[in-house]
């Protein structure tokens, strides 16, 4: 069978020399493929004219319903993946991490379409006030760019890695174009067609190529995004590519890492911390093989643990089985084939100059379901390197394979400091239940790690791991780690969108943000705002309304309902020293009266307002004065219809959208003393 590139909305055969893929396990051919014939220059030209103008017109909750449907429909034929992914040997565990963990992946950048807006363009951070006199303003919009997001994927995670990627640059507004590693990219064509199969994503959204990468970099453009995965020497080579540098193409790069895993000081044998760092150490060695980018390569243990430490890895490491992940009991698989097998024992060799072997045989092992000679089998190998500072080559060469060393330290300030050596890393670990410790640790090495992880009895229930790093935090790391950043909730989408200043007047502002701007024109609606259905409110209705006199009354009587009796607000004789003249209104007094001032108490299209944002107290406000609220419209957000299940809650079909006001308390003077942005329910008229 010859695998397919997927492009200009076709399947395509390359055509000439076919490279052959094996299945990892009993050398089996499984299939060849090439990409031969393909036209690059015009992948990304199809990319940028058919797949990025629906992407870019789509809003962000459009973007969102597409990303979850389309999660849905891959997750219900995961199985289909699994016996796939089998072939590049790994295990059902390996598997989860790749196939399930993408599509969640796809599900968790789905869910950010409730932070991101309404709007087909992001708007970035608070309003900047650039005149005295409040007619003119700047603010920041991030809109999508217009190229085309270049994914060359490394051949650990097929489908993970393309997912994790693809998420975000289409939650972004962006098409793409992924080249995973030849050898095995016949899991990521079998992820590609069934996404192309379902049709939820617009033509040309995806694209996939199944071989070499040729002259894909000659074509890419400056609105274009490259990422990469990979080998630190190879992003280093793409990274400097003549066109990259001549369009100033941003690239992305997330390199493998000499990532280290800390035993603290107080985790002695005895204790939970210690069972746990075992573990944790276990699982990062033969999880995948080894061939993790987060993986734990160096692992530095008290020098008085050392024996210990040895000792209980072997053990673990002695129980776990190896062979074809698709027999009975097997927890470890094999390399994705000959090629990386020859590739870690040379790492090996070389890391063997300065340490010594403690468990394993880089040469033999004992499999199950399988013939050791025929797949990319290899033993977990643990080497000891007792002079760390002395022989570096621990801190510098990396096996991308099940190979760890152990290596002493004195102190924690020691421990951060071999972590360092390492010269940039995308994760590092500490097993302690001290939060000194833990602190002294994260506060020393944190400048040279993309992700810390702090392990202990309180969250080992719960906790993710090691090597696992989370769609909602950044996946990156410094240095030789690539100096990227993939995933991170809504900062990984960012990545993918122009970030643009714009200035002009409140009004004009207010138009290009679809947000209100304090200062800008306002409307006066006829009726209540609260008598309004979501689609019949606009940006800018506003409501002013009547005012009330804050008296030396009202204030006893909140201070009594409330509890609060702080001295500002009930000993005259106390303020001294303070920036007050008298006994000033509780903050949350005003914003309490605002409310019995604007809100219309008969039932209407408000459904509930569930939270504010924003609030400030901005001018005291003494018994005498005078407030008023102008009520406006601030931003509106869609939300779509709730499929009810059982155990929905009453009334969770009804459909209704989020309006932002921003409330403006104002003095007799016209000054602000209050302000914030309530949230509210409204229901849409095909409720009314």
């Amino acid at each position: 069978m010859q695998l397919q590139n997927y492009a200009h909305g076709q399947w395509i055969k390359g055509s000439g020399k076919l490279a052959e893929l094996h299945d990892a396990s009993t050398g089996e051919l499984i299939a060849t493929t090439s990409s031969g014939g393909l036209d690059f220059g015009a992948m990304l030209t199809y990319a940028r004219e058919v797949g990025g103008p629906p992407l870019r017109k789509m809003t962000f909750p459009e973007r969102g319903r597409m990303l979850k449907a389309l999660a849905m429909y891959l997750m219900d034929r995961k199985d289909e993946f699994y016996q796939v992914s089998y072939k590049t040997g790994a295990t059902k565990a390996d598997s989860w991490v790749d196939i399930e963990g993408g599509i969640g992946n796809v599900f968790a950048n789905a869910s950010l379409r409730k932070q991101l807006g309404n709007m087909p363009f992001y708007v970035d951070g608070p309003p900047v006030l650039t005149s005295k006199g409040g007619s003119f303003m700047g603010h920041h919009i991030m809109v999508p760019k217009e190229g085309v997001a270049v994914h060359i994927n490394a051949f650990n995670f097929p489908i993970w890695g393309m997912l994790e990627k693809c998420a975000v640059n289409w939650m972004a507004g962006m098409p793409a174009v992924v080249k995973p590693a030849t050898v095995t990219s016949f899991l990521t064509e079998s992820m590609v067609k069934a996404i192309v199969a379902s049709g939820i994503l617009p033509e040309g959204a995806i694209q996939l190529i199944v071989g070499s990468a040729g002259d894909l970099l000659d074509h890419v453009e400056s609105q274009d995004v490259v990422t990469f995965t990979g080998s630190a020497t190879t992003g280093r080579m793409l990274k400097a590519h003549p066109r990259i540098i001549a369009e100033s193409v941003p690239f992305n790069m997330e390199a493998d890492s000499l990532n280290s895993i800390v035993l603290g000081p107080d985790a002695t044998p005895d204790t939970e911390e210690f069972t746990l760092f075992i573990k944790e150490v276990g699982k990062e060695m033969t999880l995948k093989c080894g061939q993790r980018c987060t993986g734990a390569r160096r692992i530095m243990v008290p020098e008085n643990l050392v024996e210990d430490v040895q000792i209980a890895l072997g053990k673990r490491l002695g129980s776990t089985v190896i062979g074809d992940p698709r027999a009975e009991g097997v927890r470890m698989g094999a390399l994705a084939g000959p090629t990386q097998l020859r590739e870690v024992r040379e790492q090996l060799a070389k890391l063997m100059e300065g340490s010594e072997l403690v468990y394993g045989d880089p040469e033999q092992v004992n499999v199950t379901g399988a013939d050791a000679t025929k797949g990319a089998f290899m033993s977990p190998i643990l080497l000891l390197n007792k002079d760390p500072w002395k022989n570096q080559v621990s801190h510098n060469i990396e096996a991308f394979g099940p190979v760890s060393t152990l290596m002493p330290y004195t102190d924690i300030d020691e421990a951060v400091a071999l972590t360092k050596l390492g010269k940039g890393s995308l994760c590092a670990s500490i097993a302690t239940y001290d939060d000194k410790v833990a602190q002294q640790f994260v506060w020393g090495a944190a400048s040279h790690h993309g992700r810390m992880l702090v392990i202990n009895r309180d969250m080992a229930k719960e906790n993710t791991g090691h090597g696992s790093p989370l769609a909602t935090l950044v996946h990156g790391g410094p240095g030789r780690a690539g100096g990227g950043e993939e995933m991170g909730g809504k900062r990984g989408v960012l990545h993918y969108l122009q970030r643009t200043a714009i200035q002009g007047s409140p009004t004009t502002i207010t138009a290009l943000t679809q947000q209100y701007q304090q200062g800008a024109k306002y409307h006066i609606t006829e009726k209540h705002p609260f008598r309004l259905h979501f689609e019949e409110l606009q940006i800018g209705d506003t409501l002013i309304t009547d005012t009330h006199p804050v008296t030396l009354q009202n204030i006893e009587d909140f201070a009594a309902l409330s509890g609060d009796k702080f001295y500002a607000h009930m000993d005259a004789d106390a303020l001294d020293g303070t920036v007050f003249t008298g006994r000033v209104a509780h903050g949350y007094f005003i914003l309490s009266r605002a409310a019995g001032l604007f809100v219309d108490p008969p039932k209407g299209p408000v459904l509930l307002n569930y939270g504010i944002e924003e609030a400030r107290f901005t001018k005291p406000v003494y018994p005498g004065s005078t407030i008023q609220v102008k009520f406006t419209v601030k931003e509106k957000v869609d939300q779509e219809k709730k499929t009810l299940t059982e155990d929905s809650p009453k009334g969770a079909d009804i459909a209704s959208g989020i309006v932002k006001f921003l409330v403006d308390v104002i003095d007799e003077t016209g000054e602000t003393v209050a302000i914030a942005t309530i949230l509210t329910m409204v229901k849409k008229l095909d409720q009314a």
